[in-house]
C-alpha cells in the first residue's frame, strides 16, 4: 500500500458518522431500505472496497472510527454475539442477539480500552447470499452505535477461513499501519466453535491457539460459567513422531562416487518435500530433474528421462510414481538403457501431506512468500486418488534399492510456527 493509500485509509478510519443522518434502531427500518450502503441503512457502518485478499474472499467493514488499540477484544458472530440464522433471499435482513446482555457487554469492554474486532467464517455459497448477509451487519452496528469495531468474514475455504489466521494477519498489518503491536497476552477471543461435545466444530478455540491469545465460550465469557469439557479432533503436528532418523539407510552416502549415470524414482504424497529434497541434495551434484508439474504429461516425463540419460546425465524423476505399473515405465527404460535405478520413497502419511498443502499454499511467513513460488492448494482427490492406489516400493520391482526418507520440517522458527499450527478448511 502507497502512502498516499495509507493516509487515504487513515483518513477513512477517523471520519465519524454523519451528525445528521438520522439513525434508526432496526424494528422501525423500512424492508428493502437496508442494505451494506451506510448511506441507506442509516449505520455508521460501512464496507470497505475491495474487499481482502487475492481472490476477495475476505469481507471487511468498519463501524464508526474504531481505533488500533493494543488490547483486542475478538468475538465470534453467529452462536456468540448473535443467534445464528442464514440469510434468506427476498426476506428482511434482521438479527437477534445471542443474550440479552451482549450489547451492555461491548459497551464495557470497549470503554475499558479495547479494540472490539469480529472473526466469523461464512458459508455463503452464492454472490446473492453473500449480499444478503451483507445487509444484516449495519443492524447490529446500529444497535452498537456506542462500540466502533472492525469485522472480517471469509467466505471461500482459503487462508482466511478460522482457524488458519488470514483475518487475523490483515488485523495486524492494519494496526502496524498505525505503528501498533498487538498485546496477544494482553487480549482475548470468544467463538463458540470450542470442541464442546455439542459443537458444531473447534475452529475458534483453534484459531486462539493458533494465535497464542486466550480464549472464551460465549459462556464463560458473558454468562460466567465453567470450563466445559472439550476435544480437539483432526489432525496436529504434535502426533508426529520424533525420533526417526531423516534417511533410511542412512550409509551408504545417498550420492554414488560411481560416475556411472543413474535414474532415480521419487516415490510418495504430493507436498511431503520431494522437491525441496531435490533441491537440497540432487541439485547441487548436477541431476536433471524432471517433474510432471512442469511437464503435464507422463510420456514427456519418459520421453525427457530418456534423453537425459543417453547424455550421460543422472536423472530424478520427481512425481509420485503411486503404483507398480506407473514405476515400471522408468524401470524398463533404465533396463534398456543398462543404467542403474534406485527408488527414494517419501513416507508420511495423507494428513501430514494434506496439512503441508495448507501450509504452503496459506500459511507462509510473508519472509518466504517473497522467495518462493507462490504455490497452489492442490484438491484434496490428489491425495485420496494417491491412496487408493498406493503400492509400496520394493527392491523386487528392479531398485538396487529403496531408501525411506521421513519427513522432518525444515525451516526457521518463524516458519516453524507456523507450519505447526491447525490447519484446516473444512471438518471440525
Amino acid at each position: 500500500m502507497s502512502k498516499a493509500q495509507t493516509k487515504k485509509r487513515a483518513a477513512d478510519d477517523q471520519a465519524g458518522p454523519d451528525p445528521k443522518q438520522q439513525k434508526l434502531f432496526p424494528i422501525f427500518s423500512k424492508a428493502g431500505e437496508l442494505s451494506g450502503d451506510s448511506s441507506q441503512s442509516g449505520s455508521s457502518f460501512r464496507w470497505i472496497t475491495p474487499a481482502l485478499g487475492p481472490k476477495r474472499s475476505c469481507l471487511h467493514g468498519v463501524n464508526g472510527a474504531p481505533r488500533s488499540l493494543p488490547k483486542v477484544a475478538a468475538f465470534d458472530l453467529d452462536g456468540c454475539l448473535i443467534q445464528s440464522s442464514f440469510p434468506k433471499k427476498g426476506a428482511p435482513p434482521k438479527f437477534e442477539w445471542w443474550r440479552k446482555d451482549v450489547p451492555k457487554k461491548l459497551k464495557e469492554v470497549h470503554a475499558q480500552g479495547y479494540s472490539v474486532v469480529i472473526i466469523t467464517n461464512q458459508a455463503l455459497r452464492t454472490s446473492t447470499l453473500i449480499s444478503e448477509w451483507k445487509k444484516k451487519i449495519p443492524l447490529i452496528a446500529n444497535a452498537l452505535s456506542e462500540v466502533p469495531f472492525r469485522i472480517f468474514a471469509a467466505i471461500e475455504k482459503d487462508g482466511y477461513r478460522k482457524p488458519i489466521p488470514g483475518m487475523w494477519y490483515e488485523l495486524e498489518r492494519i494496526f502496524a499501519e498505525d505503528d501498533v503491536q498487538i498485546d496477544v497476552a494482553s487480549s482475548f477471543f470468544v467463538g463458540d466453535a470450542a470442541g464442546r461435545p455439542n459443537d458444531h466444530s473447534s475452529t475458534d478455540r483453534k484459531l486462539a491457539l493458533n494465535i497464542g491469545i486466550p480464549f472464551y465460550t460465549p459462556e464463560e465469557y458473558f454468562l460466567k460459567l465453567p470450563t466445559a469439557k472439550y476435544t480437539l479432533p483432526g489432525f496436529h503436528v504434535s502426533s508426529l513422531p520424533t525420533e526417526e532418523k531423516r534417511i533410511v539407510p542412512s550409509k551408504p552416502s545417498l550420492l554414488p562416487s560411481s560416475s556411472t549415470p543413474e535414474l532415480v524414482l521419487f516415490v510418495g504424497y504430493p507436498a511431503l518435500g520431494k522437491s525441496s529434497f531435490f533441491r537440497t541434495h540432487f541439485a547441487p551434484a548436477g541431476y536433471t530433474h524432471v517433474n510432471q508439474d512442469t511437464l503435464k504429461t507422463r510420456d514427456k516425463c519418459v520421453k525427457a528421462t530418456a534423453e537425459a540419460l543417453q547424455n550421460g546425465q543422472n536423472v530424478v524423476v520427481d512425481n509420485t510414481n503411486r503404483d507398480v505399473q506407473t514405476r515400471k515405465y522408468y524401470v524398463d527404460l533404465a533396463k534398456k538403457q543398462g543404467v542403474p535405478i534406485r527408488c527414494v520413497y517419501f513416507t508420511g502419511s495423507l494428513e501430514l501431506a494434506w496439512h503441508n498443502n495448507l501450509y504452503r499454499a496459506f500459511n507462509l511467513p510473508a519472509s518466504l512468500t517473497v522467495s518462493q513460488p507462490t504455490r497452489e492448494l492442490l484438491p484434496c482427490n490428489a491425495f485420496t486418488s494417491f491412496r487408493a492406489n498406493f503400492q509400496e516400493p520394493t527392491i523386487d520391482e528392479g531398485f538396487y534399492e529403496v531408501r525411506r526418507v521421513n519427513w522432518q520440517f525444515e525451516g526457521h522458527e518463524d516458519a516453524r510456527k507456523r507450519w505447526s499450527m491447525w490447519l484446516q478448511i473444512d471438518g471440525k
